[in-house]
């Protein structure tokens, strides 16, 4: 994990809980992302062994740069936890103060974090202390929103406190916790922030194309920039967003440009996880790439009949034929994505 330079011209992929896994995260960089991050990983689920964070933490070398994002609030198992990671060779870390799914709230983790700016700085400052320990430095950044009840603005006095303690990048999703992700993100508030510490400072919220995300770069004056729903159906935004930063002609976004998208994808997965779930959840995932092109039904119907990885690669090939449909800019919720 090599140290990274946070800049306009290198977007992020955000921490999306169920989907920026490996194979995702390896298919997106094939775009022009720059930093992405992992899917939540729970503290206290690493501090009991759960099985299950080894899938989340999966990385490889050409996994480079990743940030492992971890969620938690008892602060007793930070520091074991991250001396475990430290020496596992992790080196760029976030905390996530910004989630408001309801069960990570009851936990007290995400955003609810910010109910208690008290307790929010002492884990940062953990893991900021505890990430300085890899023999080539470590990295800490942290994740929130302007805070938990709508109205009650605490992100400015909290980007403070972070940086005092150490923590040397901010992302925020200028969204209140019990928002949700309803209304609209209030981009000025990353303009405000930005003027208000001296370190880095990434953006989040409504980024849902690359001219969304250059437009945020030119209105607030921001750092850099972090897709997350605008990648889950567009991985090539990336690419896009890139090309409008330099002037550059757009990727043709066709039947057979989405068809490789889409074989990638499946090749990533199949390589690097392979088993059944993998395989239902990537079967699940392909119509989302197509949105946009007629015969969207059809193929999600033929996809649930595939039973292997052939008949998977065969039937997402039909994408390659499909035809635009009639412009549709509307986006399904996402009340159960955390990010």
């Amino acid at each position: 994990m090599t140290r990274f330079a946070i800049t306009p011209d290198t977007p992020w992929l955000a921490p999306l809980a169920g989907y920026s896994d490996l194979p995702f995260r390896l298919l997106v960089r094939k775009y022009g992302c720059g930093p992405a991050c992992s899917e939540m990983v729970s503290v206290k689920g690493m501090a009991f062994k759960n099985s299950g964070t080894r899938r989340l933490i999966a990385t490889c070398p050409e996994d480079d740069p990743m940030v492992l994002q971890l969620f938690g609030s008892e602060a007793q198992y930070f520091p074991p936890v991250m001396e475990k990671l430290v020496g596992m060779g992790y080196r760029n870390f976030d905390l996530n103060a910004g989630c408001p799914v309801r069960k990570v709230l009851k936990s007290g983790s995400g955003v609810q974090l910010m109910e208690d700016l008290d307790k929010l700085v002492e884990l940062a400052a953990i893991m900021v202390a505890k990430a300085a320990e890899h023999p080539d430095g470590g990295r800490v950044g942290v994740k929130f929103r302007l805070g938990f009840n709508k109205g009650e603005e605490v992100f400015l006095d909290l980007a403070g406190r972070l940086e005092d303690v150490g923590v040397d990048w901010v992302t925020l999703h200028p969204r209140y916790g019990k928002q949700m992700f309803a209304g609209q993100a209030n981009w000025t508030k990353l303009a405000e922030l930005k003027k208000a510490v001296s370190i880095p400072v990434i953006g989040s919220g409504d980024l849902f194309s690359a001219e969304d995300g250059a437009r945020c770069i030119e209105e607030t004056g921001i750092d850099a920039i972090m897709f997350a729903r605008g990648a889950l159906y567009d991985p090539s935004i990336f690419a896009r967003y890139i090309a409008l930063r330099r002037g550059s002609p757009l990727p043709v976004r066709d039947g057979a440009f989405l068809a490789g998208i889409v074989r990638e994808h499946i090749r990533l997965t199949r390589l690097f996880e392979g088993d059944g779930r993998s395989f239902r959840k990537i079967r699940s995932i392909i119509p989302r790439y197509a949105k946009g092109l007629r015969g969207i039904r059809s193929l999600r119907a033929s996809l649930l009949q595939c039973a292997t990885w052939e008949e998977l690669e065969r039937a997402a090939d039909v994408i390659r034929d499909l035809e635009p449909a009639d412009p549709d800019t509307s986006w399904p919720p996402v009340d159960e994505i955390c990010q």
